[in-house]
């Protein structure tokens, strides 16, 4: 992409992030401004904003690229709106643990994006849909969801990963492991107390890989849902994923499809990319080469050493 191919939108949510988000918005945007690029700035005032604003450059001719600088919430709204386009989308991650930019090869670094950018190594990308909203990352289902509405309650600005810390334990002790049914395709994969992801990524949270054979442009949705009813239960498993071994024992159920039913007799509550969603009952569906999204050439996903080293400053 050179200059004269069309101007920049230059989306930035100023409540993600830290200082070295805030350096990597500045930074980028120096660069492009310097190369001669038309960037126009904007930002936002909520996640429906960031949709609407990515949804307006959709069906501008002279618009040549988006870039979106914010956390999880804020590309999927992003996404969401340029749904269906061919306006290629380039991300900035200035999130808590940008899942999806991390996915795609992404860090921190200036010159990381300015190397996809010059690249201009375009991929297709899937989205979710859940509810009606999109999402890009993982859906969780039960004790994640718990979690995560507890985090939402909590919130009062940028969130830090020291705030999970106290949802977590809460939801730990107290929480009651519902009775859940999935369905994949129509077929029943999973009955019985328990809880599920639903994604399009290989990577969770401090890079845990739950969804470990997810592919964001193969056109399928991974599930994995894990037999669980105790506490006891619970730090097996997280020990078995953290180990990689957690999709070879009998307690656990992984599958792949492109809609995906989950209901059960009591509320049981769910999050989409790190936002509380719907309580149960949910349909969720895949939506195939959804967006156009740049990323680095020959990028792997963030392991979880470079994740705990990226928390740890």
């Amino acid at each position: 992409m050179g200059p004269k191919d069309g101007y920049i939108k230059y989306i930035v949510n100023p409540k993600s992030g830290a200082t070295s988000s805030k350096l990597l918005v500045s930074g980028f945007g120096e660069y492009l401004i310097d190369k001669g690029y038309d960037v126009r700035q904007v930002t936002t005032k909520s996640l429906t904003h960031a949709r609407e604003l990515a949804s307006e450059e959709a069906v501008k001719y002279d618009c040549a690229l988006v870039v979106i600088a914010g956390g999880d919430g804020t590309v999927r709204e992003a996404a969401h709106g340029l749904e269906g386009s061919d306006k290629p989308l380039l991300m900035l991650p200035c999130g808590t643990e940008n899942l999806l930019a991390s996915e795609l090869g992404f860090d921190e670094k200036v010159e990381t994006v300015i190397r996809a950018f010059e690249s201009w190594n375009i991929r297709k990308l899937d989205l979710g849909k859940a509810a009606g909203r999109c999402f890009t990352s993982i859906a969780g289902i039960g004790f994640d969801g718990n979690v995560v509405h507890r985090v939402s309650a909590m919130r009062s600005g940028h969130i830090h990963h020291l705030d999970y810390f106290w949802p977590i334990w809460r939801t730990f002790w107290d929480y009651k492991f519902p009775f859940m049914k999935i369905e994949v395709d129509g077929q029943v994969m999973f009955e019985g107390r328990g809880m599920a992801f639903v994604g399009n990524i290989s990577r969770y949270a401090i890079g845990l890989e739950i969804l470990s054979q997810a592919n964001y442009s193969d056109g399928l949705l991974d599930v994995c849902a894990y037999r669980c009813s105790h506490q006891y239960e619970l730090i097996k498993h997280s020990v078995m994923t953290a180990m990689k071994k957690h999709t070879h024992t009998d307690s656990v159920f992984y599958k792949q499809g492109k809609h995906i039913k989950i209901t059960s007799d009591v509320d049981v509550a769910t999050e989409i990319d790190g936002d509380p969603g719907p309580n149960l009952p949910i349909d969720i569906s895949v939506i195939e080469e959804a967006v156009k999204v740049i990323v680095p050439p020959g990028a792997k996903p963030a392991g979880m050493r470079t994740r705990l080293m990226r928390m740890l400053g």
